[in-house]
């Protein structure tokens, strides 16, 4: 960081220091795409520790865990110091920080679990089934939108909606029995806690005096209300609406708007010097952008130089479209000496993979697909895994409760409530309220209900035969016996023969049937995923690099396995295929923008169900796309691409007018390069890849 502000003026241009100098007030940083929006966070968040300001007087909001982790060591790189008290946080961890503190001021015990999507569906439909809805009635996709629609105020109950309206009461009351919270909760129940006990909420306030909220667009309108409830008038939010495409996750870039109602004399900066992409390329996004309504004015420049013409290409199809992309990519790496790495196809549906994907394998070019359900994400794994937790941790109530009744053996949401009405009364954990009522025999329970037993007999109220059932104690005692039963996973050898051993003695195929009633090949497909993770237990514990082989080292592994922590070394030498949204954010020397038809940017549903507005969201997903490319950008719109079994004509994106023709070059096929020049590649390439020879080997 530059020890003085004239070094410090000479690092920015005049609107970036502007933005880094100015700390005190409410600051609309308007950010267009590769206009160096970290950069000028990151300094302004140093500038205000060199000017005194206390690192823990200052709040950071982001939304991806990356983001603020890049942004943190940034930060720790400009000051060089450590700032343990420093907060830079995505919104949703800020809000389990809150709740960590204080969910038992809203009646939830401590340790909390979060569910995840898979957690949350599985919830909807155990509520749906003990509710008694048609399976035609559980569209379980959709009623997780509803759900989270009504929860955070994006709909309310009426005449379409109202038959759910029991059944979304059901699963806040399954939330709370499990002592669960779902992602939205992690923003709506620190606003509850905040309006409901405003000592907690000044108490944050006297800490965070300076607020900074990065992608300020892509808040929702809960996540506005959390920043404003925070927020003084010490506040900068950086942010480009041009850049709003998350509207169907509840974003409304109008925050902007109230933002300048909200706070006491905004002062709007606009950073529009970009950094990142040729002249040609922002000339492109500007053309198209400008067709947008609701929208802050702004022109995009570059000091990088015009730079090549977009190419357009009209394959006849996908088949020839995913060949047109490999060809260009080969041509490219001979002729400009590029990595597959400096690659990035961009796709608006996933469902547009398919035919891309099957042309890098049939040519053996390697590639990374962002996006996709984590593997320990899926729900069959971590039914397993989660006895693997229990087995190896009893008092682990989190994951007790995932599969004290997955498979099924009776045990229902009542005698859950009362087990953990036993471990509050007793102060223990669930597992040990298990066996608490299981060691209490008939005429010990009569003692208690008649207060002659223990110092404290109303603590064993809920052990009266009335409260539970011969069949549920004896379901009860046959799941501690599974869980007691697999202790010698805990040491010794041949942990994964011990996994698929439990995994038969549960029935846990039998179970994927049961839940895939229409589709036998899915419960299958479910089932090869629980092989393929006894599979890599086996290697694991077969590997000589992998220490004592067992179960708590094993789990401490995976636990680390998150794919945000993972080395982006693996993808190093890929092509990155991915959608439009995913890639907000990244950028990318060469660009290929896939499908740019009518149907499919503008996306057809979106518009027929969101009408103008709906185009302008998607317009600015196309502009999105274009300003990740750096040097080159290459756009293909099929004639006619298969849908379901038929072949259909397909008709240009009409955004592809709004690109200016003199940026467009019509691109024809790549020449074969000469002898020569493929003979010097793949010379490069052998000598990339040939493993070097140890001599004695």
């Amino acid at each position: 960081m530059p020890a003085d502000l004239s070094e410090l003026q000479n690092e920015l241009n005049p609107e970036q220091f502007k933005a880094v100098t100015q700390i005190n007030g409410a600051f609309l940083i308007i950010a267009g795409a590769g206009s160096g929006k970290t950069r000028v966070i990151t300094f302004r968040i140093a500038h205000m520790l060199n000017s005194g300001v206390p690192q823990s007087a200052i709040l950071a909001l982001t939304f991806t865990n990356k983001a603020a982790r890049e942004m943190e060591e940034r930060i720790k790189e400009l000051t060089g110091k450590k700032l343990p008290l420093l907060t830079v946080s995505t919104f949703h961890a800020f809000g389990v920080r809150i709740l960590r503190q204080d969910i038992s001021k809203l009646g939830y015990r401590e340790n909390f679990s979060i569910y995840d999507e898979t957690d949350r569906n599985a919830l909807i439909k155990e509520t749906g089934r003990e509710l008694r809805y048609s399976p035609e009635a559980m569209d379980i996709y959709k009623i997780g939108i509803l759900i989270s629609d009504i929860k955070t105020g994006r709909k309310r109950w009426n005449s379409e909606n109202e038959m759910y309206k029991q059944l979304y009461e059901g699963y806040q009351e399954g939330l709370k029995l499990y002592n669960a919270v779902d992602f939205d909760d992690l923003i709506t129940l620190p606003i509850k806690l905040f309006r409901e006990h405003p000592d907690v909420l000044q108490s944050y306030k006297n800490r965070y005096k300076y607020i900074m909220v990065d992608e300020f667009q892509d808040t929702s309108h809960q996540q506005y209300e959390f920043m404003k409830l925070l927020a003084e008038n010490n506040v900068a939010v950086v942010g480009d609406d041009d850049q709003s495409i998350y509207s169907w996750r509840g974003a409304d870039y109008e925050n902007i708007i109230n933002f300048e109602k909200d706070f006491k004399d905004v002062q709007e900066i606009r950073l529009e010097q970009n950094y990142r992409s040729t002249g040609t390329i922002l000339a492109a996004a500007n053309g198209v952008i400008k067709h947008n309504t609701n929208r802050k004015d702004k022109e995009l420049w570059s000091g990088n130089g015009e730079g090549k013409p977009i190419e357009i290409y009209m394959p006849e199809n996908e088949a020839t479209e995913a060949d047109f992309i490999i060809e260009t990519i080969q041509s490219i790496c001979v002729t400009d000496k590029r990595k597959y790495d400096d690659f990035c196809v961009l796709m608006r549906a996933n469902t547009q993979s398919r035919a891309i994907e099957e042309a890098f394998l049939s040519q053996n070019i390697p590639y990374t697909m962002s996006g996709g359900t984590s593997f320990f994400q899926r729900k069959e794994i971590k039914d397993i895994i989660s006895y693997l937790r229990v087995i190896s941790n009893h008092d682990d109530d989190v994951n007790l409760l995932r599969i004290i009744n997955t498979p099924r053996r009776g045990i229902g949401r009542a005698t859950i409530e009362k087990l953990n009405e036993i471990a509050k009364n007793l102060g223990c954990s669930l597992w040990d309220a298990i066996n608490a009522l299981l060691d209490v025999g008939d005429d010990e329970a009569d003692l208690f209900m008649e207060g002659q037993a223990g110092s404290a007999p109303s603590k064993y109220d809920d052990f009266s035969d009335e409260s539970f059932s011969e069949g549920t104690k004896q379901s009860l005692k046959a799941f501690v016996e599974l869980i007691e039963g697999n202790k010698s996973m805990l040491g010794g050898h041949g942990l994964a023969k011990k996994v698929r051993k439990m995994v038969e003695d549960i029935r846990y195929f039998d179970y994927l049937i049961a839940e895939n009633p229409k589709s036998e090949k899915a419960a299958r497909f479910k089932y090869l995923n629980i092989e393929s993770l006894i599979g890599s237990i086996e290697r694991w514990e077969n590997n000589p690099e992998s220490g004592e082989p067992t179960l708590y080292n094993y789990l401490n592994r995976i636990t680390l396995l998150s794919r945000d922590d993972m080395d982006d070394e693996e993808d190093q030498g890929k092509v990155n295929l991915m959608t439009i949204h995913a890639s907000k954010g990244l950028e990318f020397p060469v660009v290929f923008i896939a499908g740019t038809e009518e149907g499919l940017i503008p996306h057809g549903r979106a518009v027929d169900e969101g009408g103008e507005a709906a185009v302008e969201e998607e317009r600015r997903l196309f502009y999105v796309a274009i300003t990740r490319a750096r040097d080159k950008l290459l756009i293909s719109s099929c004639k006619n691409r298969r849908h379901m079994q038929s072949t259909v004509e397909c008709q240009p994106s009409r955004f592809l007018d709004e690109i200016p023709p003199n940026l467009v070059e019509y691109h024809e096929r790549e020449k074969e390069v000469d002898a020569d020049t493929a003979l010097a590649f793949l010379q490069q390439m052998k000598k990339k890849f040939q493993a070097p020879i140890v001599p004695g080997f």
